[in-house]
Parts: structure tokens; C-alpha cells; sequence
């Protein structure tokens, strides 16, 4: 396969639909589409079996058979494109990119679409988070850790933020992910009798001394309020984790890699 076009132009209207679909997240859910940007992304996004539209590289950074040695595995190949400097410099958000930038379809991450493989499922539970970055965050953990699932409920924004897509360090396209309110959610656990474990300040053991052996769910909140009531009424064990100092929380992506890993330490026993 060789590319089918150069674009030289920032003025060009691929280029101008990149932008949009990098900058509003109105648009990427309305097309059903959105950007991968870096050689470890576009590897990540194909391994987890994603349907890239367009791929665009800047010969001189990655050569043509560079791409095309990645995109082999695909049945279905993008439409490949050179762009100049001045493009890539437009649409790319850093010089580390590797000299590409694909546009892909988004997947459904319904409740019902989640497959859980193992009969002994470890899962993490994430309500309400905003920030990007503590996303990116707990998907890199959740790979990490080789949970099964991650689930995000009351979902406050778009999960292919391209700074979702950065901070995960593109574990987004590996990560089994579901997505629902948190009633749904509760519905969907309690169905796969998965234990709710809630990260919580009262009516809790330290997490040390829970059993984590049984299939789990570890739920966490925001740092600014918590896990909703709806949770802490659903909650099989609340958990803390002891502080030492004057704060009595951390960073929900630091609270919850504690928290996985105290028990994949326990599975391992």
C-alpha cells in the first residue's frame, strides 16, 4: 500500500476536521471518532482491536515503511497520508509523538459489553472522576495490575479526551472498560456477586486487614467528595487507609494503586 495523498496545508479540511475533533468533544461523540497521537499509542489502540479511519505520519521523523510495517496486522487499512512540518507541527500536541497521528472510531463501553474473563474478577471502580489525568492515572494502574475490568460510573466527561488518551499512556485501548450510572453499576456488581469494597472515612477497616481474595470491587470517589451515599448504602466493606500526617486523604490514582495492589499481593499468597 502507498499513501494516497500529501497534505502540505494547514488550511487543508482534513486537517481543519483533525483540529475539531482534537479540541471538542461535542464533535468526537457526535462522529463517533477521535485521535491517537504517538508510535506506543497507535500500538496499543491496534492490539486492542480499534478501527483506524485515517493515519497521517511526517516522513521525517517515521518513514513510510515504518507505518506500514505497523499496520500490517490489519485487515482493514486506513487511508495513509504524508503531511509537511507545518502540519504535523498544527495538529501533533508534542515533538515526542513519533511523527504520527491517526484518526479511529470509538467503541461502546456499555455495562452489557463487559466480558469478564476471569471467575475470580479483581475490578476497579471509579465514580464521577473529572480530571484527566487521574483517569489516565488509574487506567495505567489498572494495567499495571492486570485487573479485568475498570468501571466508570456518573461519567463527568469524554473518555477520548486526547489528554485521557496522554495520561494513560494509551492503556485506554487495552483496558477492559465499562461505563454507567452509579444504580447501574451497583446493578451490574451485585448480579456478578462482586464484593463492593468502598474507599470511605467512616464505618471502615483498614484495608490491610479486608479480604481481597474473593472477586472484588474496589470503589473510589473524588477527593473533593467522596463516594455518593447510594454507594456507601450498597458498600459490602468500607476501607481506608490509614494516614500518618495531618491529611486525611491522597490523590485518588495513589489511593487506588494502594489499594490494587494490596490485593494482587493477596491473590498471590
Amino acid at each position: 500500500m502507498s499513501y494516497i495523498k500529501e497534505i502540505n496545508s494547514v488550511q487543508n479540511p482534513l486537517v481543519r476536521q483533525t483540529l475539531v475533533l482534537i479540541e471538542k468533544s461535542r464533535e468526537r461523540k457526535k462522529k463517533g471518532s477521535f485521535i491517537i497521537e504517538g508510535v506506543k499509542e497507535l500500538e496499543l489502540a491496534i492490539k486492542g482491536g480499534y478501527n483506524l479511519q485515517t493515519l497521517f505520519f511526517y516522513p521525517e521523523i517515521i518513514t513510510k515503511e515504518r507505518v506500514l510495517e505497523q499496520l500490517k496486522e490489519l485487515k482493514e487499512q486506513p487511508e495513509l497520508i504524508s503531511i509537511s512540518k507545518e502540519v504535523f507541527q498544527k495538529i501533533a500536541y508534542r515533538n515526542s509523538t513519533g511523527g504520527v497521528l491517526a484518526i479511529a472510531k470509538t467503541k461502546e463501553h456499555s455495562l452489557d459489553q463487559l466480558k469478564l474473563e476471569r471467575k475470580n474478577p479483581l475490578i476497579l471502580v471509579a465514580e464521577a472522576p473529572e480530571k484527566p489525568g487521574n483517569i489516565g492515572a488509574l487506567l495505567r494502574t489498572a494495567d499495571a495490575a492486570g485487573l479485568d475490568a475498570v468501571i466508570i460510573a456518573n461519567a463527568k466527561g469524554d473518555l477520548y479526551n486526547p489528554n485521557i488518551i496522554r495520561s494513560s499512556v494509551g492503556c485506554l485501548f487495552t483496558t477492559n472498560i465499562g461505563i454507567g450510572s452509579t444504580v447501574e453499576v451497583i446493578e451490574y456488581l451485585n448480579k456478578n456477586n462482586i464484593s463492593i469494597n468502598c474507599a470511605a472515612l467512616t464505618a471502615s477497616k483498614a484495608y490491610t486487614s479486608v479480604d481481597f481474595t474473593q472477586p472484588t470491587a474496589i470503589v473510589v470517589g473524588t477527593e473533593a467528595t467522596g463516594l455518593s451515599e447510594d454507594w456507601l448504602k450498597k458498600s459490602n466493606q468500607n476501607i481506608i487507609i490509614p494516614m500518618q500526617g495531618e491529611i486525611d486523604s491522597m490523590n485518588v490514582s495513589v489511593s487506588a494503586a494502594i489499594l490494587i495492589f494490596e490485593a494482587v499481593r493477596q491473590r498471590k499468597l
